[in-house]
């Protein structure tokens, strides 16, 4: 899992999945959407205005639980 954050667009994805992917588009709201790759997997979560979406105006802390992380 990946999260990224372009900071000049406030946009957030979450990459479920990684590599090259064939994926559709499902609109949750004009600010959240959903990327579904082969037999209807999630790929992705793409969050714009993610700062007032996710933090009132500042983005969340991340906290990672029962799950082993290592760096990229």
């Amino acid at each position: 899992m990946r999260i990224s954050y372009d900071s000049e667009v406030d946009a957030l994805y979450i990459r479920l999945i990684e590599g090259e992917q064939q994926c559709r588009v499902v609109r949750l709201s004009d600010e959240v959407a959903l990327n579904l790759g082969p037999n209807e997997s999630l790929v992705g979560i793409e969050i714009l205005d993610a700062r007032n979406i996710l933090g009132q105006g500042q983005l969340p802390q991340i906290i990672v639980d029962n799950l082993p992380v290592r760096a990229a």
